[in-house]
């Protein structure tokens, strides 16, 4: 069966004009429009295609194989294993983790062992997670050698016997056969396996290669690839390719060469270095100062001075950063595990918040993979119930082929004398008492039905349309039906019944039409994705037609350009670039091509996540910053991914949306939070240890440090808005506003501390009793203001991170209050700085929502021009005005289309009145 569906495939699809050419055929008689399979051509060097003549009845000798395996390699795909300790090492790399590095260094220097233990501590912790929670590209490796065949059946030395797969070398003629993996690229000879010439076609699953929903016939001299699967027939064929040359070789040679820093390591490093450069500045000249003023004094000595700098250091930097917002997408990954979404990286959950495309694979991931019964088109006097039951009484029982196997699924699932029929294997009512089945030559089946009743003899014809039409004598409506059907990607296959009393004259019952259809979340998961600022594109290796008509039910627009437009040597990187983001799709893709969309829209500066489940998806799974493997995908698509989907559909990818988007604004938030506290920091303490050469104990920093730390680890289960669009870092404004903040905090200490010590005539101890809970509680409080971009009360925090953050402030308060680690203050300074701490908090949030309504990319660019911001910013004005003029062309032609049905509506009204 088959053939069947090779020559529905090959000669009932369209080509690129259908409209134009069906114009035509009016004219001059009706004639079905044939379009051949596009395939990617191999390409074989010439020196590699003069070892490819082997004699097919003797293969090569021992020692030409010998030869070719020296030369060309073995059969197998090379991997590079990455030592596991080196692997846990590289953990402890980053600009944060050097500073903390340095300051632990500095606490056993000087004998802090607390600070030295605490510090070291923290650094395990965020080295463990990642190691547990990350894969890398090993496992993809391997999952994709799981996928190879281990044995082949070769000629060698003029014998037919079985080798390993990895010594097969170019030039070596193999036997395939129904069910075989196939073990490298090869040609096909068109000789069977018997040495005779062979008829037909070898039927190749290579779905998981290429994309496409159905097996595909290759004939003599067509290329077969490395870990495909043959489905129906055997022919020898010579190996052109092995290894890391081969289809499915290219695929891993993408994966392993993905070892690029993620997205969410590059802004931790980019917060690190900032941190870094003030922590570093400040530090230095406060060492130096010191050092300086107290040089030939006990409070100059080397060590003394490095032991102020190391708890000033400690205190100011964020040693809690890594590890909070570590636990922070820990625990966003364990709300979507709840959600059958498993996620492998961990930094994925931040990633997956900022992604604006998501590039998503067809067959099987948007689509069942299943081809299924579509809409048929039916002659008059038919029903749909009738083509089908004529279908099912004509195809061949116990067929392994997909489309026999939709044509008695639908029947078995929508006629009702099929449901309840006691004998699966009878149809209630008829009897078939001859079938011929389909044959290469005539291009159909036939079937002799009697109905038991009144046992009337009927045949039924099932075959390409143009066979059948052909059969019942021409049928030109049913020709432009085809022609049309074939428009949108949908396989025909025609039906035919005798007339009554002659077994040998038909009449045309219709066309029944077969899709591999959308999955029934995918149109609403591209609009809820579309609604959350996601835009999704249809990359496949599928025909141009079909993944049109696809993208048409998904809701999706039908701008699906073909693979040629990626690599078209007239066009520059920048127009190919242009084409990625203005495309709805490709189509007739492989894996290189999936790559480069990835890579090029990565580089317009746009975070790109990606679904697939096959081996061809695999490198682009890899490369995009979020790859998604679909329930059901192959084991190098789940390796190769960052996230896995364990249940059918793509509903929960809008989950994994939203869930890593409120982790993302919690750690937003907390970033926020902790950089405006080390610029407070800093600037204080710089300023007053210059100014007043006044500094707090030890033991109050390091308390301020870890508790509040401590506290605001629980911003991994607070409340938090989700946004309408993708998130940015927006670094230039994240430190612009911590800076801004921590200067007004500023502020607000130096006044704390000069009322203190010159209006209430403070001594230096109750000075920094006030100054402690100053320092604990003022910049604490801000974070309930850096929870959102609004304003604080527009989205109420979680009762579980109030109670821990007042909780924290109220310790400190009752420490000043009765004198626990320092000179009492009393209960009436202690809640006054409590309070004005509370009310200095709502004053930061109005500064903070102001800057964020005037803050745009066009300040930023008049702020610090650079040539890239200037670039950037004429280009959206540039696009701006494009889109702007684009809208009013459509407003105007909505305007000429609904004038246009009204006076269709108004002409109708008037001839009614008229015949009346």
């Amino acid at each position: 069966m088959s053939s069947e569906k090779r020559e529905i495939d090959q000669e009932i699809t369209v080509s690129s004009a259908p409209a134009e050419k069906s114009e035509i055929n009016e004219k001059k008689g009706a004639e079905i429009i044939e379009h051949k399979h596009v395939e990617m051509a191999e390409d074989v060097p010439a020196e590699l295609e003069a070892l490819l003549h082997t004699d097919p009845t003797t293969g090569l000798t021992t020692t030409e194989a010998q030869n070719r395996l020296a030369q060309f390699g073995r059969n197998e795909l090379a991997e590079v294993k990455r030592n596991p300790i080196l692997k846990f090492l590289s953990f402890f790399t980053g600009a944060i983790a050097y500073l903390i590095e340095l300051a632990c260094i500095f606490a056993a220097v000087v004998k802090h062992w607390l600070d030295f233990g605490i510090i070291l501590a923290l650094l395990f912790v965020n080295a463990f997670i990642g190691f547990i929670e990350e894969a890398r590209a090993e496992s993809a490796l391997d999952a994709l050698k799981q996928t190879l065949a281990l044995k082949a059946k070769a000629w060698r030395d003029g014998q037919f016997i079985e080798i390993d797969v990895a010594e097969l070398v170019p030039g070596d003629v193999i036997g395939l056969r129904l069910g075989d993996i196939i073990p490298a690229d090869a040609r096909l000879l068109g000789i069977s396996v018997t040495g005779g010439e062979t008829e037909g076609a070898l039927s190749v699953d290579q779905s998981a290669l290429t994309g496409e929903s159905l097996p595909i016939d290759k004939k003599k001299g067509d290329t077969v690839y490395s870990s495909s699967v043959v489905k129906q027939g055997q022919m020898l064929a010579v190996v052109t390719k092995t290894g890391s040359n081969t289809f499915i070789g290219r695929a891993a040679n993408l994966i392993s060469i993905t070892v690029e820093q993620g997205h969410f390591q590059k802004i931790v490093n980019a917060i690190g270095n900032f941190l870094i450069l003030i922590t570093a500045v400040l530090v230095s000249i406060i060492f130096i100062y010191q050092m300086v003023k107290f040089r030939h004094t006990p409070n100059g000595d080397f060590l003394t001075v490095l032991g102020h700098i190391l708890v000033l250091t400690v205190a100011a930097i964020p040693v809690g950063l890594p590890t909070v917002l570590s636990v922070t997408m820990a625990v966003g990954a364990k709300q979507l595990a709840a959600k059958k979404v498993i996620v492998k990286r961990l930094t994925a959950v931040e990633e997956m918040a900022s992604v604006s495309v998501l590039c998503s694979d067809k067959t099987g991931t948007l689509t069942l993979n299943e081809l299924t019964f579509d809409e048929p088109y039916l002659c008059a006097g038919y029903t749909k119930d009738d083509i089908l039951l004529l279908s099912y009484l004509s195809a061949e029982p116990g067929a392994n082929d997909p489309i026999e196997s939709a044509v008695r699924f639908a029947a078995e699932t929508d006629l009702e004398i099929l449901k309840s029929r006691p004998n699966k294997h009878e149809v209630p009512g008829y009897k078939v008492t001859g079938f011929v089945p389909f044959n290469p030559n005539t291009k159909m089946s036939n079937a002799t039905v009697v109905v038991n009743e009144t046992n009337e003899v009927f045949r039924v014809a099932k075959g390409a349309p143009q066979v059948i039409i052909k059969l019942v004598g021409g049928n030109d409506e049913a020709v432009h039906a085809v022609n049309a059907l074939a428009a949108r990607g949908l396989r025909a296959l025609g039906v035919a019944r005798s007339i009554p009393g002659d077994l040998e004259r038909y009449e045309l019952v219709g066309m029944i039409t077969l899709l591999d259809p959308p999955r029934p979340d995918s149109a609403e998961t591209i609009r809820r994705c579309n609604n959350y600022g996601v835009e999704v594109k249809m990359i496949t290796g599928d025909q141009l037609i079909i993944a049109k008509e696809v993208a048409h039910r998904l809701g999706m627009s039908r701008v699906i350009l073909d693979a040629g437009h990626l690599v078209d040597p007239n066009k520059s990187e920048e127009e190919v670039t242009k084409h990625c983001e203005r495309a709805d799709g490709f189509a007739q893709v492989i894996p290189e091509h999936k790559y480069r969309v990835v890579e090029l829209l990565q580089k317009r500066g746009l975070l790109v996540g990606m679904t697939g489940d096959g081996v061809n998806d695999a490198p682009a799974l890899k490369k995009a910053n979020v790859g998604i493997a679909v329930h059901g995908c192959t084991d190098a698509a789940r390796s190769a991914a960052d996230i896995v989907l364990l249940a059918p559909g793509l509903s929960t990818i809008v989950d994994g949306i939203t869930t890593s988007r409120a982790i993302f604004q919690r750690m937003r938030s907390y970033a926020l939070y902790r950089i405006t506290s080390t610029v407070h920091f800093l600037m204080f303490f710089f300023c007053i240890t210059l100014i007043e050469d006044w500094q707090m104990s030890a033991i109050l920093l390091i308390l301020i440090a870890l508790l509040n730390d401590a506290a605001t680890l629980v911003i991994a289960v607070d409340n938090a808005k989700i946004s309408e669009r993708p998130d940015k870092w927006r670094l230039g404004q994240l430190i612009t506003l911590s800076i801004v903040l921590g200067t007004l905090l500023t502020g607000a200490s130096f006044a704390h501390y000069y009322i203190a010590k010159d209006v209430f005539k403070f001594d230096a101890d109750k000075i920094a009793t006030v100054m402690y809970l100053h320092i604990s509680s003022a910049p604490h409080f801000v974070i309930f203001s850096t929870r959102l971009s609004g304003y604080f009360w527009e989205n109420i925090p979680s009762i579980t991170f109030i109670i821990a953050v007042l909780g924290t402030q109220v310790f400190a308060m009752l420490i000043s209050i009765y004198g626990l680690l320092t000179p009492a203050i009393g209960w009436g300074w202690g809640v006054t700085i409590i309070c004005i701490s509370l009310t200095y908090f709502v004053i930061l949030d109005f500064v903070k929502v102001q800057l964020f309504k005037h803050w745009s990319f066009e300040l930023t660019a008049k702020l610090w021009p650079s040539k890239t911001r200037r670039t950037k910013l004429q280009d959206r004005k540039v696009n701006a005005i494009n889109q702007a003029r684009i809208a009013g062309n459509i407003s105007k032609v909505r305007k000429v289309v609904i004038m246009s049905k009204v006076l269709l509506a108004f002409k109708k009204s008037s001839m009614k009145t008229i015949e009346i």
